[in-house]
């Protein structure tokens, strides 16, 4: 059926510009209506009304640098869609053109040299599923669905941080179709201030067609869900915190708060133990001693494939819902951090709301802070917050609204009441124009070099996907 957001974003495209796409791309992957169209524009977050004007269905990277070099003869603003995962719809522009990448989802596995190279529309499960047939996994985040290249320009927290570090650690190359339509192939020693940037500073640079990441031997992990009732959090989350504080660097949880199947809030607490399997599954060994924190409500544990664990959180967080998301970042969940979070999931408005904090330790805090794009090397926690509800419940749409349901207040009281306990800055993966105080932080130290490869390589602005700091800076001598 079509909408009046489709006809609006139709009669925007030029008969020039389609004239040109078609004659370098099949007319079938060019989409301006109908139901190709209707279901290329469908996102996770149902809350996203952004409606772009044409959709490209890439099939190769010569697909991309036609339609880059389309968009910019005809002054179209450009877009890139890998997973469509993003809260605020950041892969469509309003009128604008779609790289849609989700056709490029090839991974093709280095079993000798422990890497994959990963098509730019390939999502953390297409990933994790070929490595598993040779006994290998990818550094990814707690999602399946999410895009694979989308989570590791950003950064990429995820339960096997402690070992092996961010995503964005895990990135030896990529092939990049720059503003231009040149196509640039960048890893340490080639473009490496390009490499630099990629890895935490977003989709901003160019469109990654494909990346080359490192595996590793780690198909199988100890983990699983416990829940605690809400009235034991204060005891359960101080001596949660004193567990991994002193734990090694292959437990990695996953804690917070979700409504528990009666509607009631539960501290939510998802272990995963990226070791010895043996050690990880032992009754008196680290995993299990979790789930003796209190009386648990549930607690299921134990050995299991990595996709089964990203197959469970893509069930719990599934697409098509309305949702807004928020982020801080603690250095610990304190008393009064912890009073805070409490406090508001008493006040869920929603059973599929959700407050769930990331350890940031081990090899993540290792690299020096320069080395990558990434802003924040020091042991810390990221918090989501999330809120998200079913259609029709309120008229709020992605990222703001201005509180106009209870969804969107609880979330922005919860994320007001955690400033005063915040590091400045945040994920830049969660943070959207609301947040330009958390924008201009973000990249601490980074932020020159960070917006001067931007001005190098993309000085007029063509790719804008994770936020950056307002400011300018000179390109210098950082090459293209």
């Amino acid at each position: 059926m079509q909408t009046p957001g489709d006809a609006d974003a139709r009669d925007a495209v030029s008969t020039a510009l389609l004239d040109e796409l078609r004659s370098r791309i099949p007319a079938g992957r060019v989409l301006t209506d109908g139901p190709e169209y209707a279901r290329a524009v469908a996102l996770f977050n149902a809350a996203v009304e952004v409606r772009p004007a044409v959709v490209v269905r890439c099939a190769t990277t010569a697909d991309v640098q036609a339609a880059v070099r389309a968009s910019r003869s005809h002054g179209v603003p450009l877009s890139v869609r890998g997973g469509g995962h993003d809260f605020w719809g950041r892969a469509f522009r309003p009128g604008g053109l779609v790289l849609d990448l989700t056709g490029m989802r090839e991974v093709r596995i280095d079993v000798n040299h422990r890497c994959a190279t990963v098509g730019g529309g390939a999502l953390s499960s297409d990933v994790v599923a070929a490595a598993e047939r040779v006994g290998l996994t990818a550094v990814t985040g707690t999602a399946g669905a999410v895009g694979m290249v989308g989570l590791t320009l950003g950064g990429g927290y995820g339960p096997l941080i402690g070992r092996f570090g961010l995503a964005a650690d895990n990135l030896l190359g990529a092939e990049i179709v720059l503003a231009d339509g040149s196509r640039v192939d960048t890893d340490a020693e080639h473009h490496p201030d390009l490499f630099w940037a990629l890895r935490g500073g977003g989709g901003n640079f160019g469109v990654v067609t494909s990346a080359r990441i490192r595996l590793h031997p780690v198909p199988t992990v100890v983990s699983g869900t416990i829940l605690y009732p809400v009235a034991q959090s204060a005891g359960v989350l101080a001596d949660l915190a004193g567990i991994l504080q002193d734990g090694p660097d292959e437990l990695t949880a996953d804690v917070g708060f979700l409504p528990g199947p009666d509607g009631k809030p539960t501290v939510y607490v998802a272990p995963t133990w990226s070791g010895d399997l043996a050690v990880g599954n032992a009754g008196n060994g680290p995993v299990r001693a979790l789930a003796r924190l209190g009386t648990p409500l549930l607690a299921e544990v134990g050995p299991v494939a990595r996709s089964a664990t990203l197959a469970a959180t893509d069930a719990m967080f599934p697409p098509g819902r309305m949702g807004a998301i928020r982020t801080r970042t603690v250095q610990s969940v304190s008393s009064p951090v912890a009073a805070v979070l409490d406090r508001s999931a008493q006040e869920f408005t929603s059973p599929f709301s959700a407050i769930v904090w990331h350890r940031f330790h081990g090899a993540a805090t290792r690299p020096p802070r320069g080395s990558t794009a990434f802003g924040r090397r020091e042991p810390h926690l990221m918090v989501e917050l999330i809120s998200m509800w079913e259609g029709g419940e309120g008229e709020d749409t992605a990222g703001g609204g201005g509180g106009r349901s209870p969804h969107l207040r609880w979330l922005e009281e919860l994320h007001a009441a955690l400033e005063p306990f915040s590091l400045p800055g945040g994920y830049v993966n969660f943070l959207g124009p609301e947040t330009p105080d958390q924008v201009a932080e973000a990249y601490g130290p980074n932020t020159e070099r960070l917006l001067a490869v931007k001005a190098a390589v993309d000085p007029d602005s063509v790719f804008a996907a994770t936020p950056l700091p307002l400011g300018t800076a000179d390109a210098g001598s950082i090459p293209v």
